[in-house]
């Protein structure tokens, strides 16, 4: 079995922090890309032994706030073959309203690293799940998923990481609508249905 964060104490005094309040503090600090372990512990204003009772890491607390986000974003419906459109939309907007309210959180995902195996892995079901609901055979409905998540996320890393982009600032809405409007994949060459 392995050690999460969100279980894990270590021996003595019971714990100073709650995962709550790690997530708080991670959440409000400014920037998640550049919060530091050390500024972390600052900030809840424990020690570091405290903090690594809970998180080892960066990467244990990006796994930490991803259980979290993944938790908030997924709607807790299914759909159906006529509501699939509708329920994308909706977990991209959540997307939006809960990646960008943690700055740094989606320009850490839009790059190659580990993933919250957990957590992501019950994203990828439910949005795989959704295509395969609209028609998709699974191996196109696996690269619809990838086409929307990559899409999704890296439209946010975007905005996360230029947030005054102009006076014509690309409208999310448009974009989602777009998107889903081209999902789920087809062959080339293939007409939609």
């Amino acid at each position: 079995m392995t050690d999460t964060a969100a279980t894990r104490r270590g021996p003595g005094r019971p714990a100073q922090i709650s995962r709550d309040q790690i997530l708080e503090a991670a959440i409000s600090s400014g920037n998640l890309d550049t919060l530091t372990m050390r500024e972390l512990a600052a900030r809840l204003a424990v020690s570091h032994g405290a903090l690594y009772r809970w998180v080892k890491n960066r990467e244990e607390l990006i796994d930490l706030i991803s259980a979290v986000v993944v938790e908030r974003i997924l709607p807790a419906d299914t759909p159906d073959s006529d509501s699939w459109r509708s329920w994308l939309a909706r977990l991209g907007w959540a997307m939006h309203d809960q990646f960008l309210a943690v700055p740094g959180y989606a320009t850490h995902l839009s790059r190659p690293h580990r993933h919250n195996a957990d957590a992501f892995e019950r994203l990828r079901t439910a949005i795989i799940t959704t295509f395969t609901t609209a028609g998709a055979e699974p191996d196109l409905a696996e690269q619809s998923y990838y086409i929307f998540l990559t899409s999704v996320v890296g439209w946010l890393a975007v905005q996360d990481g230029h947030p005054h982009v102009g006076r014509n600032a690309p409208r999310f809405e448009l974009f989602l609508d777009t998107l889903l409007r081209g999902l789920p994949a087809r062959e080339p060459g293939t007409e939609r249905r």
